[in-house]
């Protein structure tokens, strides 16, 4: 399934600035950056689980904010993108 996580990180301090490290990282892990705080992440159901408790422990929920979008198997279907940066194909073949 694909799942698009968005977060907002308070980085006034130097721990927001570390959770936002810490976030981006996790979802680097599971996913592929498409604009700066969001990820698209084509996990199964036990990856999303893996995933959504990393986030969660990483995140402080008096001063950031986490959203997950559940987009599911059509997802192809749904997605229109405009602008510059070319979409990426999340099932194509990965280039290292």
């Amino acid at each position: 399934m694909l799942v698009l996580v968005t977060y907002d990180v308070n980085t006034e301090t130097p721990a927001g600035r570390r959770r936002l490290r810490r976030i981006a990282k996790t979802c680097q892990n599971y996913g592929q950056r498409v604009q700066f705080s969001v990820f698209e992440c084509n996990v199964d159901p036990a990856q999303w689980v893996k995933l959504r408790a990393k986030l969660m422990q990483e995140m402080n929920p008096a001063h950031d904010s986490l959203r997950f979008y559940f987009l599911g198997s059509n997802w192809q279907n749904r997605i229109e993108h405009e602008g510059a940066k070319e979409p990426r194909d999340l099932e194509g073949p990965l280039i290292l």
